[in-house]
């Protein structure tokens, strides 16, 4: 990973979207406490220009964010890269009807193929076809080649600090 060394070009320094909407929640309603939204805003924020770039970046493969999630699930298991609807969807935040939609899209496209279960034919199993399998190992390399140009401004002291700090308020959230 290129590490990134922080110099006088950084834009600590610079006003973002959220400063501007916070300065106008400070105007409008200054009873109002902005410190939590200056953070809340931001990871939104980010989690939308992240999303964003993710789905650019996927754009030439002609697959979706959600179509790359459910992919690299499968893949991520290894071998046989099998899983039934009801475990994809405990990994992947869809709702029944958007997962079915997805399965039958990538389907569609020959990326998986559903079955039944060979000890169990009452469940229902979602696998990697061949196609899908070699697509998934191109675009999750270039989904991790653009995570890492998207945080290259950070120095690798920031992301020493930033990983334990968003995994905390991540578990307290998912507790909540």
């Amino acid at each position: 990973m290129k590490v990134h060394t922080p110099t006088s070009m950084d834009n600590t320094s610079k006003e973002d979207l959220i400063d501007r909407l916070l300065a106008d929640w400070r105007k409008e309603r200054p009873d109002l406490d902005c410190e939590p939204m200056s953070i809340v805003g931001r990871l939104i924020y980010l989690g939308t220009l992240l999303k964003s770039r993710a789905a650019d970046t996927l754009q030439p493969y002609g697959i979706s964010y959600t179509d790359l999630d459910l992919l690299a699930t499968l893949r991520r298991m290894g071998h046989p890269y099998q899983k039934t609807p009801t475990e994809l969807m405990e990994t992947i935040l869809l709702s029944s009807g958007a997962m079915t939609a997805a399965l039958s899209r990538l389907e569609a496209q020959k990326y998986i193929k559903r079955g039944t279960h060979p000890r169990d034919g009452r469940v229902k199993t979602v696998s990697l076809t061949n196609k899908g399998l070699r697509l998934i190992d191109k675009t999750i390399e270039v989904r991790f080649g653009e995570a890492e140009n998207a945080i290259q401004v950070l120095s690798a002291e920031e992301m020493k600090m930033l990983k334990p700090i968003l995994r905390k308020l991540a578990l307290h959230l998912k507790s909540k």
